[in-house]
């Protein structure tokens, strides 16, 4: 009897876990294919964003390290 429980429980928590990794690849797959476009193009794109972010980001250090070197010139005077 207890033999069968256990076949069961590990039964159904196999299930769990196939049911739960099919939801999460249906959940990618649709995000992937956002306004009918292909997997590849998507992903193309949103690594192309990135780096046009990381731009916007190195473009703001520098700014700011004018900035701090602008303001020590300032305070030794």
């Amino acid at each position: 009897m207890e033999n069968e429980k256990a076949v069961i429980g590990a039964l159904f928590f196999i299930l769990l876990i196939v049911g739960a990794n099919f939801v999460m690849y249906a959940i990618a797959r649709g995000a992937a294919n956002s306004k009918g476009k292909g997997f590849w193009e998507t992903i193309g794109k949103s690594l192309n964003a990135s780096t046009k972010k990381n731009d916007d980001m190195d473009e703001l250090h520098k700014k700011m390290e004018e900035l701090k070197k602008g303001g020590k010139e300032d305070s030794s005077r």
